[in-house]
């Protein structure tokens, strides 16, 4: 087996050279990793909010949204994974936070993805959702019925 082991690693370096072989075996630290959706606190969130230095997005449905409302001043998504890209700031660098229902709800995490893939850097979820949200008493708004 361990010969066997000897004549891959052997085809790998003579294929990629000795420092391609190294990059594959171990990423040096100048490879920066891919951004990653980041989570935010309840109390994080209302932090943020109070000192607005945050855009707050809201992935639910319009059933989530007339049951249990919204946060205040949070940008309505209209789908998830295909919202239009200027409802975003222009800022990339601004601190965006995506919220759904609560923590099994998916639906923010799909939409910050997309806010990521389109070069946004620091973009969170809020994992207690909406329902977390107003259970802690923090201030709700309700949405005009459609």
């Amino acid at each position: 087996m361990a010969k066997r082991h000897a004549v891959v690693i052997a085809l790998v370096v003579s294929a990629l050279g000795v420092a391609g072989a190294r990059a594959v075996a171990c990423p040096s630290e100048s490879q920066a990793a891919a951004p990653q959706v980041k989570q935010v606190t309840l109390s994080e969130l209302d932090k943020l909010i109070k000192e607005e230095k945050v855009s707050v997005f809201d992935a639910n449905s319009e059933k989530t949204r007339a049951k249990f409302g919204v946060i205040p001043g949070a940008v309505l998504l209209s789908d998830i994974a295909s919202y239009p890209l200027d409802v975003l700031p222009s800022a990339k660098d601004r601190k965006l936070v995506f919220y759904c229902a609560n923590t099994r709800c998916t639906a923010s995490h799909v939409a910050a993805q997309r806010a990521l893939e389109n070069g946004y850097a620091d973009v969170s979820v809020l994992p207690d959702g909406i329902m977390g949200w107003k259970q802690a008493g923090k201030p709700t708004q309700s949405i005009p019925r459609s």
